[in-house]
């Protein structure tokens, strides 16, 4: 599933920028819970599969200051 949130207007009254997108599982939605409110699911398709490998082949980073 690809997944988004929709522009919320801050206090600013401008949108919040969108930050992420996301292909996620349908397990991830359920983890994530309540709290996230837009999903847009799309049809299983092998047209991203080397796109899709790759990225599964990057290895991930630490974030400074952050122990993992």
């Amino acid at each position: 599933m690809a997944a988004m949130t929709r522009d919320i207007p801050g206090r600013t009254g401008r949108p919040d920028p969108i930050v992420a997108v996301g292909l996620l599982t349908q397990r991830d939605l359920d983890v994530l819970g309540t709290g996230f409110r837009r999903s847009f699911p799309v049809r299983e398709d092998t047209a991203f599969d080397d796109l899709l490998h790759a990225l599964d082949s990057i290895e991930a980073i630490g974030v400074p200051g952050k122990s993992s």
